[in-house]
């Protein structure tokens, strides 16, 4: 079956997350929830360190929402299930469907870091791909310097297959980084 064709659940839930696909007009939550942790995503991703308007963030979640559609890409929107309050995004990434096999990011508003939310989300997504998606091999990888984000595959028993010398550059782009791979399969 094409991937354009496969039917799975859009959104669903953890014991205090919402997870959805991006919609048109997120932007008004993923905008300041960016703008909030900026200092915090700066050393690690490259996207952070561009002057973004509110309408420049917009853009890039419609076009997200667009690739959820044709399946090339699977970003999700991570909501307070009480509150409703955006808290972060992830989603599974560098998606090879003949495997099929998923890499999952994540970035959370520094406002709701240090509660287990990310990681809580993670395990979700792990298991939704598993589950929902027939995935043989979910992947996370990051810098090797970035201890908060190592430390989510390190708590979901993830297997750390390797360390990528020289794989990367840091958010600045100025200096050379190691990348950890990450991994579960089924």
């Amino acid at each position: 079956m094409k991937p354009i064709l496969l039917d799975f659940p859009e959104q669903f839930y953890t014991e205090r997350l919402l997870i959805r696909k991006p919609l048109p007009g997120d932007g008004k939550f993923v905008y300041p929830a960016t703008q909030a942790s900026i200092n915090e995503l700066k050393p690690w991703m490259p996207w952070a360190h561009k002057n973004q308007t509110e309408e420049d963030v917009e853009v890039n979640i419609c076009e997200a929402h667009a690739k959820f559609l044709t399946r090339e890409d699977l970003r999700l929107h991570l909501f307070d299930k009480e509150t409703g309050e955006f808290i972060g995004s992830s989603g599974l990434h560098r998606i090879n469907w003949s495997v099929p096999k998923f890499e999952i990011g994540y970035w959370i508003d520094t406002r709701y870091s240090g509660k287990g939310l990310m990681t809580e989300a993670v395990a979700e997504i792990t298991e939704f791909a598993f589950t929902e998606l027939n995935a043989r091999r979910v992947e996370i990888r990051c810098d090797s310097k970035n201890i908060r984000s190592r430390a989510i595959p390190e708590k979901l028993n993830f297997a750390l297959e390797g360390i990528l010398k020289n794989d990367g550059l840091s958010g600045d782009g100025k200096e050379l980084r190691d990348t950890c791979v990450f991994a579960k399969y089924r």
